[in-house]
């Protein structure tokens, strides 16, 4: 499990490993902050869809270690997610609040990825043991928030792109996919709920 947990770590840092060898060997394009906040936004939807992945995949083939890794694909996702929005609040808009503000109320892929973020950011600050041990049961609810952020990644990156929508559409139809898979489980959940008030 140790040498997984590793390998893991490794391959979610390459893509930003990637990003800097492109940008000190001047090979981003003639617009590098737009390179920037397209590579952290892409590794921030295709991270959040493979933590999404573990639980199903635990279950189509029973394997324990999915599970073991979800938390750090999370973390990941989130630390792709701060890349991602500090591109743009520094070397895009230069901490211009009242711009910002402005882009947030009139721009509407702006607003969804600002509300993905707010969304995001209390399941990061409590993915830990302790945590999760004062939520209880609470701390699961908190973390089912992953699947409409999730949602929320993909409307925004689909009103982002002006004309090739179909890596959107492609993300949108992984998470739905996913979501299709986890129908079964909430089914029963639901019904084991129900038996428990009728007893």
């Amino acid at each position: 499990m140790f040498w997984q947990r590793v390998i893991t770590f490794l391959l979610c840092l390459l893509p930003l490993a990637w990003l800097i060898l492109q940008a000190v060997t001047d090979r981003l394009s003639a617009n590098p902050i737009e390179d920037i906040t397209a590579a952290t936004g892409s590794w921030t939807l295709r991270l959040l869809l493979i933590t999404l992945a573990m639980t199903p995949l635990r279950r189509l083939t029973g394997w324990k270690w999915p599970l073991r890794l979800r938390r750090m694909l999370g973390l990941f996702a989130f630390f792709y997610a701060s890349l991602h929005l500090m591109t743009y609040l520094w070397f895009d808009q230069f901490f211009l609040w009242s711009e910002i503000l402005a882009d947030i109320l009139e721009r509407p892929f702006i607003t969804l990825g600002m509300t993905a973020y707010a969304l995001l950011l209390p399941l990061a600050l409590t993915s830990n043991q302790v945590s999760q041990r004062l939520l209880r049961r609470n701390w699961k609810r908190l973390h089912r928030l992953v699947y409409p952020i999730a949602l929320l990644g993909v409307v925004h990156y689909y009103w982002l792109v002006k004309a090739d929508v179909r890596e959107p559409l492609l993300y949108g139809a992984v998470w739905l996919g996913l979501m299709m898979l986890r129908l079964p489980a909430s089914t029963n959940r639901m019904n084991r709920q129900g038996e428990n008030k009728s007893l």
